[in-house]
């Protein structure tokens, strides 16, 4: 094994100005979820020259890519990310991962390690789900472990993400004069205030991890007009996908009361896929951390009822063995989606974590093709048990 990890080191510091250079030219070039034509057209062009089999447009996505090399299982897949986000550019840091993604790629295909690599381009993490679309798509069948790392404000060897999803809720009166036939009304939008109120006393009582936040999209026109619409749009989250499902139904029940209790009549939609909870693989992520930390950074463990919000690897991890670990880029006292983050993404640090996590990412890439994928679905299975 020391052989393997000498190997993707070298490849790694052999491929470093290549790396810093990529991740510089996507920070400097920003660009949207599901707009990431030109980071996509970078990334495969790379991936090419460095002997990859590239498909574009998978999963009926412009901006989404699937570099391959070798032949046979164990098949491990290396995660890009690269939208960037509006007005801030990328203070998420997704110019790291998607060069830290395609070092490690990129070394492991040229230490020549038995069986299947893949890079995988996914767009859209930031709203959009382009990694439900892929998973969704087929995209990662027959993958045994699924890798990336994330840029942030502690080096933490998992990610604390919860499920996500988000409803509409629609309320349907009847329109009135406020003033010359006001009982002839039925105000939509009372309706949708009284939902809040509701659900500002179920937030009380949520289990830790869970949380209800709206906002009103549709009020109504005019001041002297009874609404008999009104919409709002809400976000969830859950420790799990299990316990976003219960949310989903408590928001559910609450609305069909209101409109009871008011006289309107209601729908609620979901009107895409959420993200589910991130279920982390201890086998990888254990030895993601061993390796940086043999590469100079340590890691230790989530700090206890932190949660950092959603993502779809969420979605990869909950259909196969997957890690998400975070390595700072900057101290805790910043965070990440602001100014001060998109800056650490292009500092000297930057360069340090995204050359360190190309080579732990290699190494665990290795762990995997070597034959730690067995030991990973296990636990896998293990977790997926306990989940039920």
């Amino acid at each position: 094994m020391a052989d393997w990890y000498a190997r993707v080191d070298e490849a790694v510091d052999g491929l470093a100005e290549r790396l810093w250079d990529v991740a510089l030219t996507l920070h400097r070039d920003p660009e949207l979820a599901f707009d990431e034509h030109r980071a996509a057209a970078r990334l495969s062009e790379e991936l090419l020259q460095g002997g990859f089999a590239v498909d574009r447009g998978i999963a009926g996505l412009p901006t989404a890519f699937a570099g391959r090399a070798g032949t046979g299982e164990p098949r491990v897949a290396l995660l890009l990310e690269y939208d960037a986000l509006p007005g801030l550019g990328h203070a998420c840091g997704h110019n790291l991962i998607a060069a830290a993604s395609l070092g490690a790629a990129l070394a492991t295909r040229q230490a020549d390690v038995p069986g299947t690599v893949l890079a995988v381009g996914t767009p859209a993490e930031e709203g959009g789900g382009g990694k439900v679309l892929e998973l969704a798509a087929g995209v990662f069948d027959g993958v045994d472990a699924a890798l990336m790392f994330h840029p942030g404000v502690h080096s933490w060897s998992w990610a604390p993400l919860t499920a996500q999803a988000e409803l509409t809720v629609t309320f349907h009166g009847r329109a009135a004069h406020p003033t010359g036939n006001p009982t002839e009304g039925i105000d939509a939008l009372a309706a949708l205030i009284q939902l809040f109120t509701v659900l500002a006393v179920l937030q009380r009582r949520l289990p830790p991890g869970s949380h209800v936040q709206g906002i009103i999209t549709q009020g109504g026109e005019a001041t002297n007009i009874v609404p008999d619409l009104a919409e709002g749009r809400f976000g969830l989250r859950g420790l799990t996908t299990a316990a976003l499902d219960r949310l989903a139904e408590q928001v559910r029940e609450a609305a069909e009361g209101v409109a009871r209790a008011t006289g309107t009549t209601v729908s609620v939609e979901r009107p895409r896929e959420g993200y589910a909870h991130f279920r982390n693989n201890t086998v990888l992520s254990d030895a993601f951390g061993r390796h940086l930390g043999e590469l100079g950074i340590p890691m230790t463990e989530p700090e206890p009822g932190v949660f950092l919000g959603s993502s779809d690897i969420g979605n990869i991890s909950t259909s196969l063995p997957a890690i998400h670990p975070f390595v700072a880029i900057t101290g805790p006292e910043q965070s990440d989606h602001t100014p001060e983050f998109a800056a650490a993404a292009a500092s000297e640090r930057g360069r340090t974590v995204l050359l360190a996590a190309a080579k732990a990412l290699a190494r665990t890439a290795v762990d995997v093709l070597t034959g730690a994928h067995d030991a990973a679905w296990a636990e896998f299975h293990r977790r997926a048990a306990a989940e039920r």
